[in-house]
């Protein structure tokens, strides 16, 4: 049987804009200096990706730039991630020149070991040695300074990272683990001064709580017109709308992403190669096909498909209940009155709107109205429907990401907030919850609640399938944000909006002295 190798082209990533060559792109100079200066023997796919990801545009001036500020490689692990970030560490110090990188990664430890390797690399090489000023080795402040300004630093991830710091070149290791914006926005704005800032970001395939590399991914594969349909897949969730139309010219971000079809089966040698382009090179093709057989199809989906995964979690629902309500053809009665729900997710990154109200039938229908990136966006968009009317909009108060936003939301004109808290939180998730399991199929006799029904939407059915719950006491438990595996907020939006359509309102406690005159006795 012939050697199976790994495949030299990513399957996914966004093409050139002109023929490359020395004179395009900087990835020949920086195969040459590895192996002339180095004294290193790329691999096929290292050197494609080199010359395709350091792809330069003419200036007007006569000058260059950089096309990519942003690069996302996407990569099966141990395909030799580290050789990539020593080569180029080494590269802009003493090719280019740069007064500064950052090394960073979820753990630093990962950082220090390509930093110490470019380190290493450096001292014993005399003509690169000679360069070297001073190297600092204390743990999570390593640094190896060169003459005429130059530095390479080690920083930890957090929202510190690099602040106060202009760094020409940022080498960001597995942000698949970035669950917050907090350190890539610390990381990535250290470059907005420099001409040829480049942050490269390298990572396996991430889950739902990688927010910053599905973000960027999410992006990437819609302007190259979603080639695994994930864009469509979540169409009513935070890819915009318009970023399909965005001219490849017009953005700095690339992606490169070495991974398995959508698909494809864990024992296929094939989709091996395209996620692993380092087998047969430096992965044997035995060493996979162990791992087929023994890790759980989630893990090698992830650590060696480079796909992403879902992880199998118990649902909160009974089994099928959610499916169960699933009617296409769902929708709220034209004289039902309606009730709004809002949600933001752990971290921020989300924000989700939904919508309650009675069906002709007179059971209930909730859907996911709006789902978008960010908070700033939420005050306009009710703005907008409470133009057209008065509205109610239901949400948690106090202890929850969306609470921030209470008296905001509170001061838009014709909107009144109904308020979720206390006991409200485990009353509300709980009624929801009678609700749906009203459609268990293994249910015996007619329901004892009213039904609510929905209609597929992605993001909403994901959370329905994968929210974790927390208990509150005695019994009483509600959605959990943070051990969830993908992002709830359209469920506990849905949850708020039910919960205020379904509340009993207690009428107004009057006083007998309103309607009696006092007496004295």
């Amino acid at each position: 049987m012939a050697r199976l190798l790994g495949r030299e082209e990513p399957r996914v990533f966004t093409p050139p804009l002109r023929d490359l060559t020395p004179d395009t792109t900087l990835g020949f100079e920086v195969i040459e200096f590895a192996e002339d200066v180095l004294g290193l023997t790329l691999l096929p796919w290292q050197r494609w990706l080199f010359v395709h990801a350091l792809e330069v545009v003419d200036e007007p001036d006569g000058s260059w730039r950089l096309r990519f500020r942003n690069v996302i490689v996407l990569i099966g692990r141990q395909n030799g991630k580290t050789t990539m970030g020593r080569v180029l560490a080494l590269y802009f110090l003493y090719v280019l020149g740069v007064g500064l990188i950052i090394g960073t990664a979820q753990d630093i430890s990962n950082a220090e070991d390509v930093w110490e390797q470019v380190v290493e690399t450096a001292e014993s090489n005399p003509d690169l040695a000679e360069h070297i000023k001073h190297v600092w080795r204390t743990n999570g402040a390593k640094r190896l300074q060169l003459t005429g300004g130059r530095d390479y630093r080690v920083r930890a991830t957090n929202r510190r990272a690099g602040r106060g710091k202009s760094a020409d070149l940022v080498l960001l290791d597995e942000l698949r683990e970035h669950q917050t914006w907090d350190a890539y926005a610390a990381l990535s704005k250290t470059g907005m001064a420099r001409r040829n800032a480049l942050l490269w970001c390298m990572s396996n395939a991430g889950d739902g709580t990688s927010v910053v590399l599905r973000h960027f991914r999410l992006r990437a594969h819609a302007m190259l017109g979603d080639p695994d349909g994930i864009v469509a897949a979540l169409r009513d969730s935070e890819t915009p709308a318009d970023e399909g139309g965005r001219s490849l010219e017009d953005t700095a971000l690339g992606i490169f992403e070495w991974s398995a079809p959508p698909g494809a089966d864990v024992g296929d040698r094939t989709a091996w190669t395209y996620a692993n382009p380092s087998l047969g090179y430096l992965i044997d093709e035995s060493t996979m096909r162990a791992a087929a057989a023994d890790d759980p199809e989630d893990v090698f989906r992830t650590e060696c498909l480079c796909q992403w995964v879902t992880a199998t979690v118990d649902p909160p629902f009974p089994v099928g209940a959610w499916d169960a309500g699933r009617d296409e053809r769902s929708e709220i009665a034209p004289d039902s009155p309606v009730w709004y729900g809002v949600d933001v997710s752990d971290g921020r990154g989300t924000t989700s709107i939904a919508v309650c109200g009675r069906r002709g039938d007179r059971d209930w229908h909730v859907e996911l109205a709006a789902y978008r990136q960010g908070v700033g966006w939420v005050p306009g968009w009710f703005q907008t429907e409470a133009s057209r009317g008065p509205i109610k909009v239901a949400m948690q108060t106090h202890g929850a990401p969306v609470s921030s936003m209470a008296e905001i939301i509170a001061a838009i004109d014709g909107v009144e907030l109904v308020e979720c808290k206390g006991p409200d939180v485990a009353g509300w998730s709980g009624r929801l919850w009678d609700a749906v399991a009203a459609g268990d199929p293994e249910r015996t006799g007619p329901p004892d609640v009213t039904r609510v029904w929905h209609r597929t939407q992605p993001a909403l059915d994901l959370a329905a399938n994968v929210a974790a719950t927390r208990p509150l006491g005695d019994g009483a438990w509600t959605w959990d944000r943070r051990r969830s595996l993908e992002d709830v907020s359209p469920l506990v939006a849905a949850t708020m909006a039910f919960g205020a359509a379904t509340s009993v309102q207690q009428p107004a406690q009057v006083s007998a002295y309103e309607d009696h005159d006092l007496v004295f006795l």
